[in-house]
């Protein structure tokens, strides 16, 4: 068989392969071709170009559409970004992916948050593996970070942590979801309380955590403006204002919220020391960092010593 020489079956003669009779290309002699790569101008995709609704004609003014975005000029990259959108075909998913999370993003920095949600909620009705479903999942926290949207922001990450349970960061940012959204309930029920009986520690339990969007922490005294802090007399130390406005903000959060919180941070921890043994340099410096960080707002939630070690179990 090696040399084309096929045998057939008993009692039948044999044949060759056809493979055997077939031209050979020829080899050209001297070295072969040099490539040369297509040479694009800086913003080649601002030229003019015919207004066509083929495909190479709407990748154009995505294009124009992205370099909007990223000189944050909203409004203009989602003009280009909904000028496309009806027109892709419906084969080219991809791009109208692309294009429809621009939209989003866009409308999020335009302040049209319940737009931007809705074009997120369909992109997520639409996620077909993992990697679809992580990418809108983050845009729809990103959209509700941005209207301060605290309880949608925790249900995001409450998916997130759900998708990817060995991601400490995602962890991490959910604890410091259910502390926001814990005052956050409690302000609101302190509202309509206020209008019978309004009295002094109602306000600084509403004033115990700002908010702050995604970057919202753990409110310790020292962080705390002095309008929250319960009036002492001018005499008391500072470390009696300190415990103080930290009895007032785990007033704030119910049992319930600071459990949540605490073993969200417990698990955050857990992943980092897992991880610990496989990082160098700046990577394991943010992780040591950030271990000594949730060690320390653990404290502020007031726990026995072996409730946490049992929520660590």
């Amino acid at each position: 068989e090696s040399s084309g020489w096929r045998q057939k079956s008993p009692g039948q003669g044999g044949e060759f392969e056809d493979s055997v009779f077939e031209e050979r290309r020829e080899r050209r002699p001297g070295p072969p071709a040099s490539y040369r790569a297509k040479l694009c101008e800086p913003q080649w995709f601002y030229g003019e170009t015919e207004s066509s609704d083929d495909v190479e004609a709407l990748t154009i003014r995505k294009f124009r559409g992205d370099l909007a975005y990223r000189r944050q000029e909203y409004q203009k990259a989602l003009q280009e970004y909904s000028s496309i959108s009806e027109k892709l075909p419906s084969t080219n998913v991809a791009m109208k992916r692309d294009v429809q999370e621009g939209q989003a993003r866009c409308l999020a920095h335009l302040g049209r948050h319940a737009e931007a949600l809705a074009i997120a909620t369909n992109l997520e009705m639409k996620a077909t593996n993992t990697d679809h479903l992580t990418t809108v999942l983050c845009l729809q926290l990103a959209i509700c970070s941005s209207s301060q949207d605290v309880q949608r922001t925790t249900f995001c990450l409450q998916k997130l942590v759900s998708l990817h349970p060995f991601s400490p960061w995602t962890w991490g940012r959910l604890a410091e979801a259910y502390l926001a959204a814990g005052p956050a309930l409690s302000a609101s029920a302190a509202s309509s309380h206020r209008q019978s009986h309004s009295t002094s520690r109602d306000k600084a339990v509403t004033s115990a955590c700002p908010h702050s969007g995604k970057d919202c922490h753990l409110c310790f005294p020292e962080m705390l403006p002095d309008s929250s802090v319960c009036s002492v007399e001018t005499s008391s130390s500072k470390s009696l204002k300190k415990e103080e406005a930290l009895k007032n903000f785990r007033d704030s959060l119910s049992l319930e919220t600071r459990m949540k919180a605490c073993a969200s941070f417990i698990r955050t921890r857990l992943l980092l020391q897992l991880t610990q043994s496989q990082q160098t340099s700046f990577a394991l410096e943010r992780n040591l960092r950030t271990q000594q960080e949730i060690e320390d707002k653990m404290k502020g939630f007031g726990f026995k010593e072996d409730t946490v070690q049992l929520m660590t179990e």
